[in-house]
């Protein structure tokens, strides 16, 4: 069953379906049917308790935040998955976050077609500018696809003291203006 585009359609947007692709981009909260095992996607990567992780998903909405999750036509696998959070500070900007690939799935592309998903959702449904993210260990993936290096953002607005999670060292912060 093909997903039939309905007028104003915007390229990107989910849920989406290219005539002949096999993959879909939904809000998870159009598809409760997905937490389950987008549960289990996010938890193999990042371990946390099953409650706790679906109590995040089931908090996704038509606003911020909202999770998007990938899918094979038909929606019977979950292969990738990202948060939309929203930035206190920043009312026309988002932080994108536990952005994950199935390890099967990993290297052909994946990655890179739910983010620009979702760079599409931000700019045309969010009527956000500008998106946020820090990364360990994958700032090459996003600087190919746009993105550049930034100072720290926190998710909870300007604070008095620095919070230790913004001087991890490890972790870069980056940016795209979309």
């Amino acid at each position: 069953m093909r997903y039939i585009k309905p007028e104003p359609y915007y390229e990107g947007l989910p849920p989406f379906n290219v005539s002949g692709s096999p993959f879909n981009v939904v809000p998870i909260h159009n598809a409760p049917e997905l937490m389950k095992d987008t549960c289990a996607l996010i938890n193999s990567e990042w371990p946390r308790s099953e409650t706790a992780r679906m109590r995040s998903l089931q908090a996704s909405c038509d606003t911020l935040p909202c999770s998007l999750v990938l899918t094979t036509e038909g929606m019977c696998r979950v292969i990738a998955h990202l948060k939309l959070s929203p930035i206190t500070s920043k009312k026309k900007a988002c932080f994108v976050e536990s952005v994950v690939v199935d390890k099967t799935y990993r290297g052909q592309g994946f990655g890179k077609l739910i983010m620009k998903f979702a760079e599409d959702y931000c700019r045309v449904v969010l009527d956000l500018n500008t998106i946020y993210l820090s990364t360990i260990d994958q700032d090459g993936f996003y600087e190919r696809i746009g993105y550049e290096y930034c100072a720290p953002v926190s998710m909870y607005g300007p604070r008095h003291c620095e919070l230790p999670s913004l001087q991890n060292l490890n972790k870069k912060y980056m940016k795209k203006v979309l």
